[in-house]
């Protein structure tokens, strides 16, 4: 059965900036403590940082004690800035992408199905910050009811 998922790279991405941001902020992570700890092949993640850092996420020092850090605080950096980072506007579908269109579009009576999806979607990833992650695994479980009361 086929399912419907984020790409793996932006669950690396998303893992990788959840990790930098329980980190002490002055302080930099390298590249291979990241992937360490993340379970997240080294090559891939390096790709993954550097979009990060063009989406002005992290931030990278270089030197002796040079590494990763968030640029920003927490609180600051949605799932929403983090996927679109690497993946551009989010859309759920075609005809809900920002450039493409649907030979179907004029006709299609799903179109009212993925407008709510793609809002409710984006409403979730968009308020749901790293600050929001920094909780132990329990409370986040306790408190994803109140993200899936939006949806």
């Amino acid at each position: 059965m086929g399912v419907m998922q984020i790409p793996r790279r932006v669950d690396y991405a998303l893992r990788a900036a959840i990790y930098l941001s329980h980190q002490d902020p002055e302080r930099s992570c390298s590249l291979a403590e990241i992937a360490r700890h993340q379970g997240v092949p080294r090559k891939f993640l390096e790709k993954i940082i550097q979009n990060l850092i063009r989406g002005g996420l992290v931030k990278s020092k270089r030197g002796p004690d040079g590494g990763y850090a968030l640029a920003r605080s927490p609180g600051e950096i949605s799932f929403q800035n983090v996927i679109e980072a690497l993946e551009g506007p989010i859309a759920v579908n075609v005809c809900m992408s920002q450039h493409l269109s649907c030979d179907h579009l004029p006709r299609c009576t799903m179109l009212g199905v993925w407008n709510e999806i793609q809002r409710k979607v984006v409403d979730v990833f968009a308020r749901t910050t790293l600050a929001d992650l920094q909780r132990s695994p329990c409370q986040a479980l306790a408190s994803s009811s109140s993200l899936s009361s939006a949806a």
